[in-house]
């Protein structure tokens, strides 16, 4: 007689790397109807089709005979923020699985051939949930490719002795205000972050004569990266466009690397650049 599995919590962890600029980390439910469906949604409750979460989920959840599922993950990007390098950590937790005991690499490995080109998974074993605790308790630094655009027409020459001045200044910390895009969720207060700008070329822009910049930084945990490039109108100081001395923005961004934890340091305040700049508000990455 064949003895009848309970249905039990199931948790597995991995990395995944998102290669594309339109998908977020978890399901994108719209704003207004929360799920049940609007005239903004179209009536279908969602702003995205797709996500990371629901991409493992279509293969995973009829594997294991589950019920529901989450997704936890070690920070996230902004949906148009490529993750890429070694991925980001995860925890995939399906609740009431009937069949808990599954091949986790034939899973990843439909995962990645539905999502080709997209997102792709790897690394996949099986956790308690004690890893999640640690997943969202760990402080990571980050490492960023963003390329900038400046607001108004500047020598090349001008702008690369700025960005030497702030290469050479190491690792130095600002100050973010909470981005007036989340101050609605999250109290808005000051907060210390540190910035280390480790690369940068001039690339082709649209204009002929300004070219775009194609730079690599890293920072602490938590900070909102296209703030702490445009300043947001002061929200964040000092901020690249204020060391620029120039108005810019990020307009494309790419998440290269999780740091170790042991990569958080304490640093000491800079001197404050000579010129504050305005500039606008930008979505941002944290």
């Amino acid at each position: 007689m064949e003895t009848r599995q309970e249905p039990v919590r199931v948790l597995f962890e991995g990395r995944y790397r998102k290669l594309v600029r339109d998908l977020p980390q978890t399901i994108f439910y719209c704003p207004e109807c929360k799920g049940r469906g609007c005239d903004r949604c179209e009536g279908f409750g969602k702003l995205t089709r797709d996500s990371v979460q629901e991409l493992i989920a279509r293969v995973a959840m009829p594997r294991f005979k589950g019920r529901r599922n989450k997704f936890h993950g070690a920070g996230r990007e902004d949906i148009d923020v490529r993750m890429l390098g070694d991925g980001r950590p995860f925890v995939f937790e399906v609740l009431k699985a009937k069949r808990p005991n599954i091949d986790l690499q034939a899973l990843a490995d439909e995962v990645n051939r539905r999502a080709e080109g997209r997102m792709e998974i790897f690394g996949l074993k099986f956790c308690g949930r004690k890893r999640v605790v640690e997943l969202k308790e760990t402080r990571c630094p980050k490492e960023y490719q963003a390329r900038i655009r400046c607001q108004r027409p500047v020598k090349e020459e001008d702008v690369a002795r700025r960005w030497q001045e702030i290469a050479d200044r190491g690792r130095f910390d600002i100050l973010q205000g909470t981005p007036k895009r989340v101050v609605h969720r999250r109290a808005d207060l000051d907060r210390k972050r540190w910035l280390e700008l480790v690369h940068f070329e001039a690339v082709d822009g649209p204009e002929a004569d300004s070219p775009d910049w194609l730079i690599r930084v890293r920072s602490a945990h938590g900070t909102y990266i296209k703030e702490a490039i445009s300043g947001e109108e002061g929200r964040t100081r000092p901020s690249l466009a204020e060391w620029l001395d120039c108005p810019c923005q990020c307009v494309e961004l790419d998440v290269t690397a999780i740091l170790p934890p042991e990569a958080e340091a304490e640093v000491e305040q800079p001197p404050q650049p000579e010129t504050a700049t305005k500039t606008s508000s930008q979505e941002s990455e944290r």
